[in-house]
Parts: structure tokens; C-alpha cells; sequence
């Protein structure tokens, strides 16, 4: 079975075909620029160096027949036909409350993608019409919706609920619902794995960080608390979101900068975080070159971010009275043993403890604890390719 993954942004569209029968990645690639001057398809296969073709791709049907074209291309293509793709799974950022699972894509189900528009705007018009454009091309081809919010359904009242009226959770679903749900799932499960024990058995806090971070506490499988909310902007201060503020914040600087709402939202969610802390960038990689040749904002971006990490992994000890892995995973997560270190700097109370040599190597799979410690630090490269696959494929199944 080959399970063609659709991430569709509002002017880029992500790819992997995944044979499930191994797990194997034939191919992945981008379209980019979709709907812009100089757009553009790029694939590769295997640990071959990628292909870059330009191509005109006026939207998203453009993109998907690209996608085909490549895939079956003599030269850089992987499979004969179209015939050969089994199913697609698209990822959905927001399901709302109407789905605490996967979905198969029907009718009911796109009607219910399209009335959370309202609380996921930047996200979910791209993944319809990802979605739309994949019915055009494959009709007969089933295809599975995977929500980022989905994995977080299992979080409690008292963890989701907003302490402002609640009719207006009622009228208008405004509570925390969660996102990288697919990630968070995955290297939970991977880090039962590789401890060898079973998921129910294990308290672990995950911890997604790249440009977009947040935090999870997964007790026995179950997602029980996660520090994005409403929206990706609450938590953790990240690239360019201001993380989790003073909400009368918001209506000062409205008041004092003379801002619309959008104005306060761009503000918030475009020019924060570690680029409105630092003034130099919202790349980790520019901070700490900044940090090293004396810029304090730089540091002082660095320092607020792994600050915020701490405190959430704090948090959620206390929460799950306990833990027995924490898992570093995405861009920086898996990469920069700076922040690693930062962040579990001095909790050896808790028995965590990292060797530092170990914690050195980037980007691979690796328990950089010390011996003596009781509580296991893992590094876990994310998959979420590979969980959307897994979870097209149990559905249909």
C-alpha cells in the first residue's frame, strides 16, 4: 500500500509517498510559491540530492497535477501511474471539537473543516483546498483527514477550559485546544519504543521546538495538558509569537500604538517572540552567532525561550505527580544541544541529568542521559509524515 501525504500550506504544498508495506520513503518534495511569480516543484528520491524544476502552479490543482507528473516521471518518478497510490492523508491543522479521532474525508466531514475556519484562519483554508484539489485530480482515491488537535481531545476540563464566561465556550468553542498533535503522538510512542515499556506504563512530557513550540504531558498515552491554546500564539515565546501574555496587553497597545485588531494580531503572532526580543532574527542559528559576538538581546531571546521550556516541564511534573522521559524533537528540539542544555540545566533534583557528550550529536535518535539518572532525556527525530501514513492506513484498513 503507498500512502501519498498532502501538507498544504496557502501558497506551498509538502509530499511524501510512503510505502507502508516497509515504511520506506520513495519520495518527497515541495511545491512552492503556489500562485506566485517563479514557483516552483522540488523532489527527491531516497537519499538522492533533490530535483528542482521550475513550473507555473496558479494554485493548488496545479500543484497536485505537478505532484502526479513527478512522481511518475521517467526520469525522477518513483511509481508507473496514479493507479499505484492507495489513499492520501492530508493533515488538518484544526478539528475543533468535532473530531477526537482521524477522519475519513467525506462531504460531513469537509463541511465540519470549513466551520472551524473561524478559529484556525491561517490554517485550514490551505488544507481544504489541498484536500479539494486532491479530489479533483484523484476522485476515486480514498483519502483520511489527520488533525493537529485531535491527539489533545483527551486533555480535561479543568486543563482546556478558559475562566471567562462559559457560555461563551458554549457559543463560541473558545478553549484550548492544542496543535502538533501528530508529533506529540508520535514520538511518545516512539519513546515507549525504545525504553521498552509499555505506553500506559509512562508519564512523558514532549517537547516540539522549532519555529512554532510547544510543550505536551502525555500520561499513559494520553495527552493530558499542552501549552499551545485557542490559537498556536499561547505558551511558549517562539520564532516570531509572543508566546503567552497579559491579555490586557492586547487593548494597551491598541490603545497607545493605535492598532486594529489585525495590527495587534500581526504584531503578536508575526513581528514577537525571539525576533521581537533580539531585533536580530527568528532563526536560532543567527541568535546564538549573535549571542556569541556579545549581543545581550540575542542571549536574552535564548534565555527567555529555554526559561519558558523549564517552566512548562515544571509544570507538568507536578501535574502528572512524576516523569519518567522527557523527548526533545523538531528544528531545534533535535538540533541545538544549546537550548537542550539550557532547559535542564540544573533539575538534577527531579534526577534529570544529561551527559554531555552525548547530547553533542544532532539529529538522530539518542538517550542523552547520564547513567545515574532517573529520569530518561531522549532526542527523537519527528515524523509526522509517517503518522499521518500510519494513521491513512489504519483507517482504510
Amino acid at each position: 500500500m503507498k500512502v501519498l501525504v498532502i501538507n498544504a500550506g496557502s501558497s506551498s504544498l509538502k509530499y511524501q509517498l510512503i510505502d507502508m508495506t516497509n515504511e520506506s520513503v520513495l519520495a518527497k518534495g515541495l511545491c512552492d510559491r503556489i500562485g506566485i511569480e517563479n514557483s516552483f516543484i522540488k523532489q527527491s528520491r531516497g537519499e538522492e540530492d533533490a530535483v528542482v524544476i521550475s513550473k507555473v502552479l496558479k494554485n493548488h490543482k496545479d500543484a497536485i497535477e505537478a505532484v502526479i507528473s513527478a512522481l511518475t516521471d521517467d526520469k525522477i518518478g518513483v511509481i508507473k501511474s496514479m493507479s499505484e497510490i492507495s489513499a492520501v492523508g492530508h493533515r488538518i491543522v484544526h478539528g475543533g471539537e468535532k473530531f477526537n479521532s482521524s477522519a475519513v474525508i467525506d462531504e460531513n466531514v469537509m463541511e465540519a473543516v470549513r466551520e472551524c475556519i473561524d478559529i484556525a484562519p491561517l490554517h485550514n483554508p490551505p488544507n481544504i483546498i489541498g484536500i479539494e484539489a486532491c479530489q479533483q485530480i484523484m476522485p476515486n482515491v480514498p483519502m483520511v483527514g489527520v488533525f493537529d488537535t485531535t491527539f489533545h481531545s483527551t486533555m480535561p476540563e479543568q486543563a482546556y477550559l478558559y475562566a471567562i464566561p462559559y457560555e461563551l465556550y458554549q457559543k463560541y468553542g473558545i478553549r484550548k485546544y492544542g496543535f502538533h498533535g501528530t508529533s506529540h503522538k508520535y514520538v511518545s510512542e516512539r519513546t515507549a519504543e525504545l525504553l521498552g515499556k509499555p505506553l500506559s506504563d509512562l508519564k512523558i512530557i514532549t517537547c516540539h521546538l522549532g519555529n512554532g513550540s510547544s510543550i505536551c504531558a502525555v500520561n499513559k498515552g494520553k495527552s493530558i495538558d499542552t501549552s499551545m491554546g485557542f490559537t498556536p500564539l499561547q505558551g511558549l515565546a517562539m520564532g516570531t509569537r509572543s508566546g503567552t501574555i497579559d491579555p490586557e496587553v492586547v487593548t494597551f497597545l491598541m490603545e497607545k500604538e493605535d492598532l486594529t485588531v489585525k495590527g495587534v494580531s500581526t504584531l503578536l503572532n508575526k513581528k514577537s517572540g525571539v525576533l521581537g526580543v533580539s531585533g536580530v532574527s527568528s532563526d536560532f542559528r543567527d541568535l546564538h552567532a549573535a549571542a556569541d559576538e556579545g549581543n545581550k538581546r540575542a542571549q536574552l531571546a535564548l534565555d527567555i525561550f529555554a526559561y519558558g521550556v523549564k517552566k512548562f516541564i515544571g509544570e507538568y511534573i507536578a501535574v502528572m505527580n512524576g516523569v519518567d522521559a522527557i523527548v526533545f524533537t523538531a528544528g531545534i528540539g533535535e538540533n541545538n544541544s544549546i537550548i537542550r542544555k539550557m532547559v535542564l540545566n540544573n533539575m538534577d533534583f527531579f534526577g534529570i541529568k544529561i551527559d554531555e557528550d552525548k547530547n553533542k550529536i544532532r539529529g538522530q535518535e539518542i538517550d542523552i542521559s547520564t547513567p545515574d539518572a532517573t529520569v530518561r532525556t531522549l532526542v527523537i527525530p519527528t515524523n509526522e509524515e509517517l503518522a499521518i501514513a500510519r494513521e491513512t492506513m489504519r483507517l482504510l484498513k
